[in-house]
């Protein structure tokens, strides 16, 4: 991504780096976004929105736009909450600034890619997402390394604000190095009657990425829905998981996790809080063992009151034999018996997802299958 400038030609790329971008969930040849966001290391190469009422803008660019935006910027993080967080403070940084005006519906995604083009290179993020009152819009935001580059550091820092009856779906995708470190930080507000519904995929190498979003539900009948999908090949560590505070009546949460490892490291964490009676939430850690690997399971339940209903369930294991037979004595056999069950266990239905995400994901499991055999 050579090009410089605040918007340029995405169908010129070069086709190794549209299939990165692809497989990172961005697409950049169909037209089928309303924004795009692209950050290479600390510099915006590109920044469009099609729809009205909707604001795409770097934060360097927005914080000095709007003197208001400093009443949202390190309000839901405290720069001081980990080393992380203090480095992306005292800057350099940059990040996407996305805002949905009230009433305004956006059923096609906006796009945010956030690339390191630089073997080594620290890239520090700072993004704040504001969705007013009604609202609801789609993000999809890639995180990835350009090609050929495999070692570096990205420290991503990620404030959601969802004003009343507002909605927000958070698409995260990674295709990183093998030696990349990644240490997001995330918090989310949500008012009555908002939603938040997190997807967060990371499907290759990584050496590390350690993430646990908060999700405060501050409104009567806020809901928060958390889905991480994860497969941890030999050589990542993934700690990756998030807690809903549930702070007002009738608000509900949900965190399901799915992690496949074949030969990494997963420690998957969920954490609900009942802070107020009427309040409903589940927690569920599902996790595969392939060949070697490590799988930890941590779910928390956090009760501060009574008439609160929690729940929470927990399974990690290797396919089971029966399961596979009882797919051959239908006609399959090893390996598709296999991809089925894999497919079935990894399957994530989000709309807006471009096809050469889902090809990415078909290889895992071809691939995990025949390792197996």
């Amino acid at each position: 991504m050579s090009e410089r400038g605040t918007e340029y030609d995405l169908t010129h790329l070069p086709e190794e780096e549209k299939k990165i971008l692809a497989e990172a969930g961005i697409e950049v040849t169909s037209g089928k976004r309303e924004g795009t966001f692209i950050q290479q290391n600390l510099e915006v190469v590109h920044c469009k929105v099609k729809q009205e009422g909707l604001e795409v803008l770097p934060i360097k660019e927005a914080l000095p736009k709007y003197d208001w935006l400093k009443d949202y910027f390190w309000q839901g993080l405290s720069p001081d909450k980990d080393e992380y967080t203090k480095a992306v403070k005292e800057g350099p940084f940059n990040g996407y600034f996305i805002r949905a005006l009230p009433g305004v519906k956006n059923l096609i995604p906006i796009q945010a890619a956030l690339v390191i083009a630089t073997a080594g290179f620290q890239q520090n993020v700072h993004n704040i997402v504001i969705v007013e009152e009604g609202a609801e819009i789609h993000i999809i935001t890639g995180c990835l390394t350009a090609p050929h580059v495999t070692r570096g550091v990205h420290l991503g820092m990620s404030e959601f604000y969802i004003k009343k009856g507002g909605k927000l779906t958070y698409t995260m995708v990674h295709r990183w190095g093998k030696d990349v470190v990644v240490r997001p930080r995330t918090s989310v507000k949500v008012e009555k009657g908002g939603q938040f519904i997190s997807n967060y995929i990371s499907l290759g190498e990584v050496k590390s990425v350690q993430s646990f979003p908060s999700v405060r539900l501050e409104g009567k009948g806020a809901v928060a829905r958390l889905h991480p999908v994860l497969v941890a090949p030999l050589g990542t560590h993934l700690d990756i998981g998030g807690e809903v505070i549930c702070a007002a009546p009738k608000s509900r949460a949900e965190i399901i996790s799915r992690a496949l490892t074949t030969g990494g490291e997963v420690i998957s964490r969920g954490r609900l809080v009942g802070e107020v009676k009427e309040v409903k939430g589940h927690l569920e850690c599902k996790g595969l063992i392939l060949k070697k690997g490590f799988i930890h399971a941590i779910p928390e339940l956090v009760a501060k009151t009574d008439e609160v209903e929690l729940s929470h369930e927990a399974a990690v294991g290797k396919i089971a034999q029966e399961e596979i037979e009882y797919l051959m004595a239908r006609g399959l056999d090893e390996e598709e018996a296999t991809s089925v069950i894999v497919r079935g266990f990894l399957e994530a239905d989000i709309e807006g997802l471009p096809t050469a995400l889902q090809r990415k994901l078909d290889e895992v499991i071809e691939q995990t299958s025949k390792d197996l055999l």
